[in-house]
């Protein structure tokens, strides 16, 4: 599978590097390229370094959406005609913080931020994960074959929810899925299972008795 990492930080770069590993095509790209030479290095044969333009126009199966929060509006404007019906896996989190005043109007909106993503991102396939792990334990604890740590995960439709849950299973994560888009404000910052790395059995306790209430 061919996919495009956007923005290649702590997520997208060490994502990056399990897929490439995994026997992926990965596409790094970020605004400055040119930084990203090491990255693409690192993660082996089956990676390369490229413009966020050269990315999308490179026809990617995936696209993991990895930049901070802000960067969504521009980039789903300036490049819709690239992702039409493309999965998004949107691996971003709103910080008001860093991300301004868009930010928090959508921790306050009675949607999730993956709703907002998938809303800008209207002609693509949307799914949600890799937003709340650790970003040190999605780093150290891939591709594992026992005492596994779980991704929980969303998406929109039958097609986005198979391939995503592949895509975290070959990198030796197991996977919880969490439901619709409607249900990830409990992966957003501040929520019940943003920045908790745990088993299977582990997660499903929180998410569900979360859920009782």
């Amino acid at each position: 599978m061919k996919i495009g990492i956007i923005g290649s930080g702590n997520i997208g770069g060490n994502l990056g590097k399990h897929w490439a590993k995994a026997g992926h095509e990965v596409l790094f790209s970020s605004r400055h390229p040119e930084e990203l030479k090491n990255l693409a290095s690192e993660a082996g044969n089956n990676a390369k370094a490229m413009g966020i333009k050269e990315a999308f126009e490179a026809n990617a199966d995936v696209y993991l959406l990895a930049m901070p929060f802000k960067a969504i509006d521009d980039i789903a404007k300036t490049y819709t005609a690239q992702y039409s019906n493309k999965l998004i896996i949107d691996a971003t989190n709103p910080y008001p913080e860093r991300d301004g005043e868009m930010a928090q109007k959508v921790r306050d909106a009675n949607y999730s931020s993956s709703e907002y993503t998938a809303m800008k991102f209207s002609t693509a396939k949307t799914a949600k994960a890799f937003n709340s792990i650790k970003a040190e334990h999605l780093r150290d604890r891939a591709f594992r074959t026992t005492d596994k740590l779980t991704i929980p995960y969303a998406a929109q439709d039958i097609e986005s929810r198979y391939v995503t849950k592949k895509l975290i299973e070959d990198m030796g994560f197991d996977t919880l899925f969490v439901g619709n888009l409607s249900d990830t404000q409990i992966m957003d910052p501040d929520q019940a299972i943003y920045g908790q790395s745990l088993t299977h059995d582990e997660l499903k306790e929180r998410v569900d008795s979360t859920r009782a209430y």
